[in-house]
């Protein structure tokens, strides 16, 4: 659990840190759709207990400092599910975070034992941790949110540090870093191709 949630207004403060070079980062939206739904929070951990839930109040996308962190070639930003966080971030603050790394990626190149690669499979089978998900469907968009809600949102990104030293261990075992690797590289095309209206198809699909 995070030892210091700060509830920050339109922009990560000035003064965060991330000592490790590593970010957690997730997003809180109105719903899917990035055209209609919007970004309501972006949540950033720096691994070393420390917390900052960025709401949104859907007038003021500028942000400076929070873009500076998703643009800054120095510090990776990890991920549960990147695709959509990153393209919601994309259409709404109008930057492209990388370099990146998904825990949900890693998984699915690692865990092949499952089909649960959710991110509470993933912390209960290797950190022990069971999350509380009970306001995962919420309004995300309230101009007041409750104790549960910024506990869930922390703790969408609080554990992702942990969770990284473990899929690396096990990437590493079955010898697919590089595929990884390759697929962190490639959600930047990922996205824009999502934005661009193939999010739903295959477009490597032979029909």
């Amino acid at each position: 659990m995070a030892e210091n949630i700060k509830l920050c207004m339109n922009d990560l403060p000035a003064d965060a840190t991330f000592p490790n070079g590593m970010a957690a980062v997730d997003c809180e939206m109105m719903g899917l759709n990035v055209y209609r739904d919007r970004l309501c929070m972006t949540q950033v951990a720096n691994g070393e207990g420390d917390v900052w839930l960025v709401k949104f109040d859907g007038s003021d996308w500028s942000a400076p400092n929070l873009k500076k962190l998703l643009t800054d070639k120095r510090i990776l930003k990890i991920f549960h599910y990147g695709r959509k966080d990153v393209v919601t971030m994309k259409h709404y603050l109008d930057v492209m975070t990388a370099p990146l790394y998904d825990t949900k990626i890693a998984s699915r190149f690692t865990r092949t034992y499952t089909e649960k690669h959710g991110l509470n499979a993933l912390c209960v089978e290797l950190l022990g941790v069971q999350l509380d998900k009970s306001v995962t469907s919420t309004n995300w968009g309230a101009d007041e949110l409750s104790e549960a809600q910024l506990q869930y949102a922390a703790d969408d990104v609080v554990h992702l540090h942990a969770l990284k030293v473990k899929l690396d261990a096990m990437l590493k075992q079955v010898d697919r870093v590089h595929l990884a690797q390759q697929c962190f590289d490639f959600l930047e095309t990922r996205v824009e191709i999502d934005l661009a209206g193939w999010e739903d198809q295959d477009i490597f699909a032979h029909h």
